[in-house]
């Protein structure tokens, strides 16, 4: 008996034991502090994915490296046609006195400085109401090319528009909330890395019935346009900014920029979905560009 009794406190104890080490072990695992795994979002640059923090970097350095040549490789890049492009847009837009815009991406200043003209052509009644510009720009380089090109040909202090310039990412706009009537973007929305971020900001800073449009490239909907246009894209452009500005690999990133870009349906319903409201596009020149548009309700 004595025996027994002696195996019995044998087992107590060692049941004793191990549930004091679960109880502990269980403490442990509740309280140990959890190992987060970040993982960094992956975007597209061109046809290479790229983390997003990089692109936005990427995105900076080709725009510094061709801003002495932007303007000169996009008249070489469309052979003009960029330029009767840039007028529709305007038409479209179709400012009137005291209009009041942000002409985002703009850095080189070839809608802001359309956008003074047409206010210009409205004769005497233009000067009514003052009308004003915010030219902006993620990168400076840009912004500096457009502000001599504003000095030189007799922008920089029009006496119809008041003309600023404002360094800024159009994902994050340091502007306060309904504080321009009308937003434009043209050939720079594809180098977002958030498109829909881009978006919502127009939204945000426009007033209600605010205007909101987009020039950009798009997807042909003729294959056999299509094919002929990637060709052209993918075998000529390179080579033309290899010999014009000395840089083949800008543009062939903003070739592949281009097939990135959503089709016209798509970035429609992206638009949409920001806010706006009474979305519309229009192809230009078979659709390898078009303009999309929208109202602040």
């Amino acid at each position: 008996m004595a025996l027994r009794r002696a195996f019995l406190r044998i087992g107590n104890i060692q049941r004793s034991t191990c549930r004091s080490l679960c109880t502990s072990q269980t403490l442990c695992t509740q309280t140990a502090p959890k190992e987060e795994k970040y993982e960094k979002k992956q975007t597209h640059f061109g046809f290479e994915t790229v983390d997003e923090e990089e692109k936005t970097k990427k995105v900076h350095q080709v725009f510094e490296t061709v801003a002495d040549k932007y303007d000169l490789m996009n008249d070489v890049m469309s052979l003009g046609i960029h330029r009767v492009w840039k007028d529709i847009f305007m038409q479209r837009l179709a400012p009137t006195p005291g209009t009041k815009l942000l002409d985002m991406a703009g850095g080189t200043g070839d809608i802001s400085f359309r956008y003074i003209n047409y206010l210009r052509n409205l004769g005497p009644s233009a000067a009514d109401k003052p009308s004003s510009v915010t030219v902006s720009d993620i990168n400076q380089a840009m912004l500096d090319v457009g502000k001599v090109r504003a000095e030189r040909q007799g922008y920089a202090n029009d006496p119809l528009v008041a003309v600023d310039w404002l360094c800024a990412d159009a994902e994050q706009l340091p502007l306060p909330d309904e504080c321009y009537t009308a937003y434009t973007i043209a050939f720079g929305i594809r180098n977002c890395t958030h498109v829909d971020k881009v978006l919502e900001e127009a939204y945000r800073v426009l007033q209600p019935g605010g205007r909101f449009l987009c020039l950009e490239f798009s997807q042909l909907p003729n294959s056999q346009l299509q094919w002929m246009y990637d060709q052209y894209s993918f075998q000529v452009i390179p080579v033309l900014g290899q010999l014009v500005a000395g840089q083949w690999k800008p543009y062939q990133y903003l070739v592949e920029s281009i097939r990135q870009f959503p089709d016209q349906e798509t970035f429609k319903s992206m638009i949409e979905n920001a806010g706006f409201r009474h979305v519309t596009y229009e192809n230009l020149t078979f659709g390898v560009c078009s303009i999309h548009s929208g109202f602040k309700i």
